[in-house]
């Protein structure tokens, strides 16, 4: 018996251990450094960009991005960070569009990630990261990148 309790009781604490390591999330896959309400502070004069992070749950945070001119509003998209059989996308809409672009991640670090879609003339990268205080995004194509920069709304 004596015997039995010197393997049983650390097999548990082992088994314990290995538990809860595994249930440990990998911090570059947390993406509410982007959660929040932001506006562009890059946009060209006249023009108001926004963009609005929330997350639903652990594998999905949802965006919406709008730009108003005067008090219009010239450009929206929605979005969508999903993480579906172990692989993030980030999934845009824009009004012109009947369904979701899904771009792939293709890098991830803590406060920072790249999706790709090759098969695009444009936008064929996407990359946002986090900068201090300020939310940062670059759009690129072959020959051609746009640069966001975002400082949250204060509420």
């Amino acid at each position: 018996m004596i015997k039995l309790c010197k393997v049983l009781i650390p097999l548990s604490i082992f088994l314990v251990f290995v538990q809860c390591m595994g249930s440990e999330h990998d911090p570059s896959e947390n993406f509410d450094w982007l959660v929040g309400k932001w506006r562009r502070t890059n946009e060209t004069p006249g023009k108001k960009t926004f963009e609005y992070w929330v997350k639903i749950n652990e594998t999905e945070y949802a965006g919406l991005a709008f730009t108003l001119h005067n008090s219009d509003t010239v450009n929206q998209e929605k979005m969508a960070l999903l993480k579906s059989d172990g692989n993030w996308q980030l999934k845009v809409k824009t009004t012109d569009e009947k369904d979701f672009i899904a771009f792939e991640m293709t890098m991830q670090k803590d406060g920072l990630f790249e999706c790709n879609n090759d098969s695009l003339p444009f936008p064929k990268k996407i990359t946002y990261w986090r900068d201090g205080e300020m939310l940062k995004a670059n759009v690129a194509g072959d020959s051609l990148q746009i640069p966001f920069e975002f400082s949250k709304i204060k509420k």
